[in-house]
């Protein structure tokens, strides 16, 4: 059968319209198409990786350590930053095109009438890239919730659930407890339950239970402590393993480090995990856009956070990463997000504030959001931008050395800012 396209962008492009809705939750579509194109067990160990904030981070924590260990890993994360290829990486590099396509034309193949979400095209032809490749390892991110996500498809060995925050409440509810029971979902009876969280909601902890999961949870099965020199992972059989500091910014991250650490050693049976693989994949894992600083005479700090927890958590970096001058704050972020949540944590740091918004037909318009922060930017000189790139030259005209450009509020506004920065 001749496949439908040829070239990546291509397939890209006709996925977006091939499903009447952009989303629509549910596994009864991927579950048909799979039961024709996939085996009937997976032939690798799998880690599933939801949570409000810190999936990303844990998931590229758990590959380094993979990695470090010796061991061939899958990763399907989303959404990228640059290229489509981010999301399905093989060994710490992401996938070529044609593997892609390739991949693609098989799911086209098994799919007959059913009309695929973009993510789950991407979900189901992933599954069968890495089923061929037969990694030693595969770690799966959530895209969106947990219980009705496409990547619940797979029975995962071990979950984890990072942290619960209210972001994507017309899908997932309005109270944090609605919203832990749908992250809840990929827990499955018989297998461990890693949540990274110490006051996680209990309607968390309690679905798992009832869901017959193992939980595991910070603070009760599993912990960490902080020394002068680095810190320590207790396990949960009482294990100490004493570990330096991850590479990724934040004191947070060794909430995600542990939950990575833990949800590694449920599977030591069939993957031994050495301690000097546990501290080298803590050094090097690394995770664009996600306080990412791109040094200069004025330094550029990119960062995602989209919804107020991970807000807090970039205020909390940006005071410790300590600007020496004025921070220049360039903000754009789309139309189901709370703006005040977002930059309300922000506001003391900020010196002057440039709205705008990316390309993203998503993207809330700047002068709905100029309106909903007039009453909370105080004094501060702002600006509004009908386009991210002249928010962008604005602030970069304005600013002088010893000063920071902060770019923040969603994946497409900072693949804006960092395109920017490598063309430079």
């Amino acid at each position: 059968m001749t496949p439908r396209f040829t070239t990546l962008d291509a397939w890209l492009d006709w996925q977006v319209g091939l499903h009447p809705k952009r989303m629509e939750l549910g596994l009864e579509r991927v579950a048909q198409v799979w039961s024709r194109l996939g085996p009937a067990a997976l032939p690798f160990p799998v880690v599933t990786v939801g949570g409000t904030n810190g999936k990303g981070s844990c998931v590229a924590m758990i590959e380094a350590m993979a990695l470090a260990a010796g061991y061939r890993c899958g990763c399907y994360t989303s959404p990228h930053l640059l290229r489509y290829n981010e999301r399905v990486r093989l060994d710490g590099e992401p996938v070529s095109d044609q593997a892609l396509c390739d991949a693609f034309a098989r799911v086209d193949a098994a799919r007959g009438e059913v009309a695929l979400t973009y993510f789950e095209f991407g979900t189901l032809a992933t599954l069968d890239l890495l089923v061929r490749a037969r990694p030693d390892l595969v770690v799966l991110e959530v895209g969106l919730g947990g219980r009705l996500d496409a990547v619940n498809l797979v029975d995962a060995d071990v979950a984890v659930v990072t942290s619960i925050g209210l972001d994507h409440t017309a899908w997932l509810g309005e109270s944090l407890d609605q919203i832990a029971v749908e992250k809840a979902g990929i827990f499955r009876a018989g297998r461990p339950a890693v949540i990274g969280q110490s006051d996680a909601p209990a309607a968390l902890r309690q679905s798992a239970e009832r869901r017959g999961a193992l939980p595991l949870q910070l603070a009760r099965e599993f912990g960490h402590e902080t020394a002068e020199s680095g810190w320590t992972w207790i396990g949960p059989g009482g294990e100490r393993l004493a570990l330096p500091v991850p590479a990724m910014r934040g004191g947070f991250q060794l909430d995600n480090a542990a939950a990575a650490i833990t949800a590694l050693t449920t599977l030591r049976e069939r993957l031994p995990l050495p301690v000097n693989a546990i501290r080298g994949g803590l050094l090097r894992a690394r995770l664009p856009g996600r306080f990412q600083v791109v040094p200069g005479a004025v330094s550029w700090i990119l960062d995602v956070a989209h919804n107020g927890p991970a807000a807090t958590a970039l205020a909390a970096n940006l005071r410790a990463f300590g600007c020496q001058g004025q921070v220049h704050a360039v903000l754009a972020i789309l139309a189901d997000k709370d703006p005040l949540a977002i930059a309300t944590p922000l506001l003391p740091q900020v010196g002057r504030w440039y709205l705008t918004h990316s390309e993203d037909a998503r993207a809330l318009p700047v002068e709905q959001l100029g309106e909903r922060l007039a009453g909370v930017l105080g004094a501060a000189p702002c600006e509004r931008f009908g386009a991210l790139d002249a928010a962008l030259d604005a602030a970069v005209a304005a600013a002088v050395p010893g000063d920071c450009i902060l770019v923040f509020g969603s994946f497409t506004t900072v693949s804006g800012a960092l395109r920017r920065t490598l063309d430079t």
